[in-house]
């Protein structure tokens, strides 16, 4: 009997405190709360003259003031050499993309594929092949279009970058991975630094790029680029000397050392090392755009040339400048060739293969490269090693070691002499191979310039109480559990005792 009565006493307090908690729940306010966006995916390729890349990129679906705030999200380095190396290969340039593509389609998330742009860019290597052989370029385009075409993402095209598009990019990449457009606050936000950007020097294998932002008037109107990024518009100065990669830059060299000395004795190399010689057939020298207008007359592709290296830093010197025209300028100020170039300022990054010069000459010399004084030291220590001294300290570089002495003098006079670098501006020049855990480079940037093309999608929201609603509903609930128990209690209690009385 007793039981029956504390049932009937226990449900309508049940009853009771589910009322007493709809009730809350329909007067507290609630907000919307936006879901965790999802990431979108971006692939770049990009088609260097000596190989290929593929980059991944991802960032939220909400993008930032109509910019994606994107970040690597893998890598994947073809085999075999650039694009521009199968031309007469039918059908190779396309099968070396496979292998990184396939890792392509397994990493991105399948429900992302059709959303996920993939864009080809070939640079330098391809510039020469289209100027030496344009259908054969062509043609390669197409095929490693047709095969992007075939995997399950949306193609965006295959197409060769102008130089001047390689250089934004590639400060594009710099000043995004240094926080100078955008970063992400202590208190959640993106936040806008207010700092100045930061100018990008790249030398790849068949072109070297400068790039920054000036405040003085650009007279080449084909040196200026506009870009909007996060909702701001820069205007920079960028400039690219096909040519003047390390490759074709060595290509050059050799070409004034024939022209100079005559093709029918040993040439005299005074960047090789002393004890280095080499036989090389005509065509590695002059089967090139870049060098093609200095062929020995009569020409015979196949002959072979002895050359015998000297290790004459002084020499090198002068024979390098060679390649370089400083005589005349049509503007106010050149850096060389008759290129506009306002004077430099501010921080640069220099990345590519001037960062492994930097990175060989501080393991071989023991000199890390800071000002113009320390970089000639370098230079002169370098050309003035043998090949055995430089092949016992990087035994895994023994097939390029011929040619730092080179390279480093070539550093030497496009930095100091072709861009006006001095002993106030070089220290200002970081060298970086990477920012972070992601490579430099101008892919980064074209994606970053991509996604504020794409449309953003939207985020999904759900009804949520405050924050703050859901402490004053614990607490209230916690206060009707304990009246609750309190009078199921104090009911037992009473019956115990009239129980009691009535024994």
């Amino acid at each position: 009997m007793a039981n029956q009565q504390q049932c009937r006493l226990v449900a309508p307090l049940a009853v009771l405190l589910l009322g007493v908690v709809g009730i809350l729940l329909l007067a507290i306010n609630t907000e919307d709360i936006k879901e965790t966006p999802q990431n979108m995916y971006g692939i770049v390729l990009d088609a260097g003259s000596s190989h290929t890349a593929m980059f991944i990129y991802k960032w939220p679906a909400d993008k930032q003031n109509g910019t994606g705030i994107v970040t690597q999200h893998s890598e994947c380095h073809v085999k075999g050499g650039g694009i521009s190396s199968y031309a007469g290969q039918k059908g190779g340039a396309a099968r070396s993309l496979e292998e990184c593509m396939e890792k392509a389609v397994q990493e991105i998330p399948k429900a992302r594929h059709p959303l996920t742009p993939v864009y080809l860019g070939a640079t330098a290597g391809m510039r020469l092949l289209n100027i030496s052989n344009p259908s054969v370029s062509d043609e390669i385009l197409k095929e490693v279009g047709d095969k992007l075409k075939a995997y399950p993402f949306s193609f965006k095209g295959a197409t060769i970058l102008t130089g001047q598009e390689e250089g934004a990019y590639g400060w594009v990449t710099v000043n995004y991975l240094l926080e100078n457009f955008i970063k992400y606050g202590f208190v959640g936000h993106w936040l806008f630094p207010g700092r100045n950007t930061v100018g990008a020097l790249d030398f790849g294998g068949a072109s070297t790029q400068i790039t920054f932002e000036t405040r003085e008037k650009v007279e080449d109107v084909n040196n200026l680029m506009m870009l909007r990024l996060y909702g701001r518009n820069y205007s920079i100065y960028t400039q690219s000397f096909l040519c003047y990669g390390r490759d074709q830059m060595l290509r050059q060299l050799l070409a004034h050392l024939v022209k100079t000395q005559g093709s029918d004795g040993p040439v005299i190399h005074p960047c090789y090392p002393s004890d280095h010689n080499v036989s090389m057939g005509l065509d590695a020298i002059f089967d090139s755009p870049c060098t093609a207008k200095e062929r020995p007359v009569p020409y015979t592709a196949e002959k072979k040339l002895q050359i015998q290296g000297s290790g004459n830093y002084q020499h090198c010197l002068g024979n390098m400048s060679m390649i370089f025209s400083f005589q005349s300028c049509p503007y106010s100020k050149c850096s060389f060739n008759n290129v506009f170039q306002p004077n430099v300022s501010g921080n640069f990054m220099a990345f590519s293969a001037f960062f492994y010069i930097h990175s060989f000459l501080k393991h071989t010399t023991d000199i890390t490269v800071s000002t113009p004084v320390l970089l000639e030291e370098a230079a002169i220590t370098v050309c003035n090693m043998s090949f055995q001294e430089m092949l016992e300290k990087v035994p895994e570089q023994q097939s390029r070691l011929q040619d730092y002495c080179a390279a480093t003098v070539f550093m030497q006079v496009l930095l100091l002499k072709g861009y006006g670098f001095d002993r106030l501006s070089f220290p200002q020049i970081s060298f970086q191979k990477k920012a972070g855990d992601t490579s430099v480079g101008w892919a980064l940037g074209y994606m970053l310039r991509l996604s504020s093309l794409l449309p953003s999608e939207s985020v999904a929201l759900r009804k949520a109480l405050h924050p703050g609603a859901w402490s004053t509903l614990i607490f209230l609930f916690t206060v009707l559990m304990f009246v609750a128990l309190l009078s199921i209690f104090l009911l037992m209690f009473r019956k115990k005792k009239e129980s009691d009385v009535v024994l």
